[in-house]
C-alpha cells in the first residue's frame, strides 16, 4: 500500500475497471498499432474511443505514466500518453494520432470524406477545445481559490456555448446524427465534468431541454465511449490530486499552475 493510502489520500488507478476493463482484454493480443495509455487520462480516451468508432483492429497496452516504460519513452522521450506504435513508426500527441488514424484511410470516417470545407470546420471547433475548454477545465479543477473558482466556471460556460453555437442545430452530436472527430475530441471532458468537476468543484448538470444536455446524453450512450469508459470511482480517485492541486500531480498539473500551455 502507497504512503497516500496510508494517509487516506486517493491516488490514480492503474487498471481500467467496467466496460473498459472489457475493451482491454478484448485487444490484449499483440497487434502491430499499439496504443499506449492509462486507464484514467482524457487523452488517451480520445484516441481509444477514435480506434473504436473507426472500427480498427490494435491492441492496448497500460502503462504506469510516473513510471515510464521504455516501451514508451522509446516512442515519445518525455514519456507522456498517448503514444501509438504501428509497426517500426511510433508516435504522439493525442490529436495528431487521431489525425493519423484518419489519414490510414482505414475503417469509418471521424472527418467529412471529400469535403475540405466541412474538414477545415470540425479542425477549427477541435482547436477550440485544445485552446480554451481542455485548460480551463484543469484550471478550474486545480485551483484552491474560491473567487478563482467562479471566474473558471464562467469561462468554461463561456466556450462551451460557443462550441454549443457551432454544432448542428438538432445533433444531437457535433455534425448530426452520428459521432465524429469533434465529439471525441470533447467526449472525455463532457464525461469528466460530471463524475469529476460535479462533485469536487460542484459543476452544475446541463439545463434540462437544452442542445447541451442533448450532446452529452449521446455521447454517454454512444457505444464506443461506453466501450472506453471505467466506474466513476476511478475517476473520482485518480483526480483528487488534481483537485488538491497537490505537488508534482503531472506535466500537465505543472504546465497549469505556471500558466503555460498543455504539455
Amino acid at each position: 500500500m502507497s504512503d497516500n493510502q496510508h494517509s487516506g489520500q486517493k491516488t490514480y488507478h492503474k487498471k481500467a475497471t467496467g466496460a473498459a476493463l472489457n475493451t482491454v482484454k478484448k485487444h490484449s493480443k499483440d497487434h502491430e498499432l499499439k496504443l499506449f495509455g492509462s486507464c484514467f487520462c482524457p487523452f488517451v480516451q480520445r484516441v481509444w474511443i477514435a480506434l473504436e468508432a473507426k472500427g480498427l483492429n490494435y491492441q492496448y497496452v497500460e502503462v504506469d505514466p510516473y513510471k515510464k516504460p521504455e516501451s514508451l519513452l522509446e516512442i515519445n522521450p518525455r514519456g507522456l500518453v498517448p503514444a501509438l506504435r504501428h509497426g517500426d513508426w511510433g508516435c504522439y500527441e493525442s490529436t495528431v494520432l487521431m489525425e493519423y488514424l484518419e489519414d490510414l484511410n482505414l475503417g469509418n470516417p471521424l472527418l467529412p470524406p471529400n469535403d475540405p470545407k466541412a474538414r477545415a470546420h470540425c479542425r477549427l471547433w477541435s482547436d477550440h477545445i485544445n485552446r480554451h475548454i481542455t485548460p480551463t477545465f484543469y484550471r478550474y479543477l486545480q485551483s484552491q481559490d474560491p473567487s478563482s473558482q467562479l471566474i473558471h466556471t464562467t469561462e468554461l460556460k463561456t466556450e462551451i456555448s460557443k462550441l454549443v453555437d457551432a454544432a448542428h442545430p438538432a445533433g444531437p452530436f457535433f455534425l448530426g446524427a452520428t459521432i465524429s472527430f469533434v465529439d471525441i475530441q470533447l467526449a472525455p471532458w463532457m464525461l469528466r465534468m460530471r463524475r469529476v468537476l460535479g462533485p469536487y468543484r460542484g459543476w452544475p448538470e446541463a439545463e434540462e431541454g437544452s442542445r447541451w444536455k442533448k450532446w452529452i446524453e449521446a455521447v454517454e450512450r454512444c457505444e464506443e465511449v461506453r466501450a472506453t469508459t471505467s466506474s466513476d470511482e476511478l475517476y473520482l480517485d485518480s483526480y483528487e490530486r488534481y483537485a488538491e492541486n497537490r505537488p508534482d500531480t503531472s506535466e500537465l498539473a505543472k504546465a497549469v499552475n505556471s500558466g503555460r500551455g498543455l504539455p
